[in-house]
């Protein structure tokens, strides 16, 4: 942060700060009838319990972020919003899960993210919502976007796209020499993985 924000007592309150922005927009842009925050926990993932390597090489999370975690628990029960996390499961597993439950509700959902990997999640009724940022307006992805930014027809063939590709981030690799615009090329040319696979020579 090239600007940190720094009280009195010399602590950083950046994140605070930015979390309570984005709080406050999506209160006052959106006017949710239900809205939840949801978290990891300190728990080992079925993930990390399956695949060792996964995350292995993520750095720790930064101290400022880190010693503002606290306040951020305590502003999100301040708006009286409801935290939500679930041992042995990441944050974005809850996200999911609920959206898919929400929809078969008859909800319309946003999943208020900036992560590309929500795409796979995106349907008629379930959209991202990418918070405002450096200036940017708040952007909302559905169907239509997200098959247009990947040249796919159908947003859970985003799965197959980021399978192939790998994700560096989470350390989990993909096939080798194959990036973005292959894993693109490849499923927008096959449809699918397993249809690729078999039109592979063995």
């Amino acid at each position: 942060n090239k600007n940190p924000r720094i009280n009195s007592k010399g602590m950083n309150t950046s994140a605070v700060l930015g979390f309570a922005n984005s709080i406050i927009d999506v209160l006052k842009n959106e006017n949710p009838t239900h809205i939840g925050v949801a978290f990891d926990t300190f728990a080992p993932t079925v993930r990390s319990v399956d695949f060792t390597a996964y995350k292995a090489n993520r750095e720790a999370m930064p101290e400022d972020i880190a010693t503002n975690l606290p306040y951020i628990d305590r502003l999100i029960r301040g708006f009286n919003i409801p935290i939500l996390a679930v041992d042995g499961y990441e944050a974005d597993d809850v996200i999911g899960t609920l959206a898919k439950k929400a929809e078969a509700e008859g909800f319309q959902v946003f999943m208020v993210t900036p992560d590309k990997d929500f795409g796979q999640l995106v349907s008629d009724n379930i959209r991202m919502y990418k918070p405002p940022r450096m200036g940017n307006k708040a952007e909302i992805l559905g169907v239509k976007e997200i098959c247009d930014r990947y040249g796919i027809e159908r947003p859970e063939q985003l799965i197959d796209i980021l399978g192939l590709w790998g994700d560096a981030s989470d350390n989990i690799p993909g096939v080798p020499n194959v990036g973005e615009k292959t894993a693109i090329k490849l499923i927008r040319e096959f449809g699918s993985v397993e249809e690729l696979l078999r039109n592979t020579g063995s």
